[in-house]
C-alpha cells in the first residue's frame, strides 16, 4: 500500500468512526487498523526525511 493509499484509508476510517454507527467490535477493528496504518505512515515519512537529509548533505559536500 502506498503512502497516499494509507492516508486515504485513514481518512475513511476516521469518517466511519465519526458516524457513530459501528458496533464496538467494528470500531475496535477499525481503530487497530488505523493505528497500524499510522505507524506505517510515520515510518514512510521518516524514511523520506532521511533520504532528503542524505541528498542535501551530499550536495553540500560537492
Amino acid at each position: 500500500m502506498t503512502f497516499e493509499d494509507s492516508i486515504k484509508r485513514l481518512d475513511e476510517i476516521v469518517k466511519a468512526m465519526e458516524e457513530d454507527k459501528l458496533s464496538l467490535d467494528d470500531a475496535l477493528d477499525l481503530y487497530k487498523e488505523g493505528v497500524e496504518l499510522s505507524v506505517e505512515c510515520k515510518k514512510s515519512l521518516e524514511e523520506a526525511r532521511l533520504q532528503v537529509k542524505n541528498l542535501s548533505e551530499g550536495e553540500n559536500k560537492e
